[in-house]
């Protein structure tokens, strides 16, 4: 089966009946930086949680997931009443020295005795747990797969968008490579036209010139960020194509975007640039929030 890309989003149900039981499992998930699984279940099945957590791990790599399990019994036959006669016949006794001491002529009815603390108790014969897992895997990996198909529909959503958004990112590159080569000249422009106004009288050093707009041309050089921004747009591309968890190697990938562009900013001499670099960033940051809740 193809691995898909998947949010850290979901909620999956499914259910369980038989003549003497049902069963009812919800899990949902949310983003989270490990795989953090909560269960909440009745005591009866307290055994099982191990192997819960195993079949839940064996769908889910990352996200915190939240189980709930509900059991409701219809076979009585593991369920005793016990009457407390002791404990009754103590309650009796004290009810009659109180009658008797205070003049009270009411009589001790049924309910009020069986209202007492522990008079009539009901107890749970232990249930064969090998049953009850046989009874709950089903309903238990059926609740997975169905979060799962829904992480997977959430993951391909944004997995489309990152791949716009890179889009628009890539096309950018293109706007930018245009203009860079072009500041250098217009800066050389500028320098001449500063120098004319302030030396009218002075022949101009060419070779001076020439080196000033040589440092100038290598401090606002983009070249080797805006190549390694393109060849990081290609990394997110392969990277949304792998058959594995890939939500942290994303993250990688995105800081070091973020570092290419901001140095881009740091470089540009050029208000053009410097608005691209803006959109750029704003695009990043975009991709950024995306891939946190990627797997």
């Amino acid at each position: 089966m193809k691995f898909m890309v998947k949010s850290m989003t979901g909620f999956g149900r499914a259910t369980f009946e038989n003549e003497k039981r049902s069963f009812v499992v919800e899990i949902k998930s949310v983003n989270h930086r490990y795989c953090d699984i909560n269960i909440k279940m009745p005591r009866s099945l307290i055994q099982l949680e191990q192997k819960i957590r195993a079949i839940i791990q064996k769908y889910v790599g990352r996200g915190k997931i939240d189980v709930f399990i509900n059991l409701n019994t219809y076979d009585k036959s593991n369920v005793e009443t016990i009457f407390n006669k002791d404990l009754a016949d103590g309650y009796v006794k004290n009810l009659e020295e109180i009658k008797n001491r205070y003049g009270i002529s009411e009589e001790i009815s049924i309910d009020l005795i069986a209202r007492f603390p522990e008079v009539i108790t009901i107890e749970h014969k232990e249930q064969n747990i090998d049953e009850l897992w046989m009874e709950l895997c089903t309903p238990l990996e059926e609740g997975v797969v169905s979060l799962v198909k829904m992480r997977e529909i959430e993951g391909s959503k944004l997995k489309e968008n990152i791949l716009e958004k890179c889009e628009t990112i890539k096309e950018i590159c293109k706007e930018v490579e245009i203009i860079a080569p072009k500041v250098v000249k217009i800066h050389k422009e500028k320098l001449n036209l500063r120098l004319e106004e302030l030396l009218k009288d002075v022949e101009i050093d060419e070779e001076r010139l020439s080196m000033e707009v040589a440092l100038f041309a290598d401090r606002s050089c983009i070249d080797e960020e805006v190549v390694r921004l393109k060849s990081h747009l290609i990394q997110v591309k392969d990277t949304l194509e792998l058959e594995e968890p890939i939500g942290r190697k994303l993250d990688f990938i995105v800081q070091e975007m973020n570092r290419e562009v901001n140095t881009i900013a740091s470089k540009a001499n050029n208000l053009d640039i410097s608005n691209f670099v803006l959109t750029m960033k704003n695009e990043i940051e975009k991709i950024r929030e995306q891939i946190q809740n990627i797997e």
